[in-house]
């Protein structure tokens, strides 16, 4: 019985390592996340319409902008076809989340969405910023900061479930939220007077400025509303490895310039088609 006892532990750590590695074996074998976009042949990207990020052609249904872009190369890096999935803001995370796109284009890098989806490194940097019409009295001369134009009777439209729509929702008390699922329609209501501000992000927010140079300005409040990265979003199952591929991906697009470039001709895109 020693004997039997005594060969069964010499034996425990040969079987131990056999065990370990045809685990690594196994780990190593696995297929990795964009193996599986490779063998599927497309890459699905979730897109929700914000210029100059992201905007579709009603007509045609071609996206374009500068988000868009870089869906294509990085599809074409991983050596599939791209593939745009329309949605809104309000389920761009809970589309990924559910499996139905593989990246969310556009995406803010923000707390609470990272506990439901991973980010890439940002492509660009992003704030809010606020735009008005000069002429308008409700908007005093000297605004700077969000609480100088957080009073009752000012209207601010917003895209609905946007990073913005969070940020300005925590921080107004007084003032009224219109939410619009739109960037056409926020820019509309403020247009027509429905409403006195338009939030929106800055590089968004200086295309309408520019749009409308007779009238519109632009605030970026003091302090700011919100300063965040906008990446790529992933799935929340994604290795480490994986998420590296991405990040460098992105890493050498920004370093080279290329992405300031994609910027550039979207927002060029953008104005030749609102005049």
């Amino acid at each position: 019985m020693k004997t039997l006892i005594a060969s069964a532990l010499r034996a425990m750590p040969a079987a131990a390592l056999a065990f370990g590695l045809a685990h690594a074996a196994q780990a190593q074998q696995a297929e990795g996340y964009w193996q599986g976009v490779q063998k599927a042949g497309v890459l699905r990207c979730g897109a929700a319409v914000a210029p100059p990020y992201v905007m579709r052609d009603p007509a045609s249904g071609e996206y374009s902008g500068f988000f868009a872009d870089l869906c294509r190369e990085l599809a074409d890096t991983l050596q599939v076809k791209p593939q745009f999935v329309d949605t809104t803001w309000d389920n761009i995370v809970a589309g990924l989340q559910a499996g139905k796109w593989d990246v969310s284009l556009a995406l803010n890098r923000t707390p609470a969405r990272a506990m439901a989806v991973q980010f890439s490194i940002p492509a660009m940097e992003y704030q809010i910023s606020l735009a008005y019409n000069k002429n308008n009295p409700k908007v005093s001369a000297g605004a700077k900061s969000v609480a100088d134009i957080d009073k009752e009777g000012v209207t601010l439209a917003v895209m609905s479930g946007t990073a913005q729509d969070k940020a300005i929702s925590a921080a107004i008390k007084k003032a009224t939220i219109m939410r619009l699922p739109t960037n056409d329609e926020t820019r509309l209501a403020v247009v027509s007077k429905r409403a006195d501000i338009l939030v929106d992000a800055s590089d968004t927010n200086q295309l309408f400025t520019q749009s409308n140079p007779d009238w519109a300005v632009a605030l970026n409040p003091e302090p700011a509303l919100a300063k965040q990265g906008v990446a790529f979003g992933l799935p929340h199952q994604l290795s480490s490895a994986d998420k590296e591929v991405v990040d460098i991906f992105l890493e050498e697009r920004v370093a080279t310039g290329h992405v300031d470039d994609l910027i550039r001709k979207a927002v060029d895109e953008t104005l030749k088609t609102s005049n």
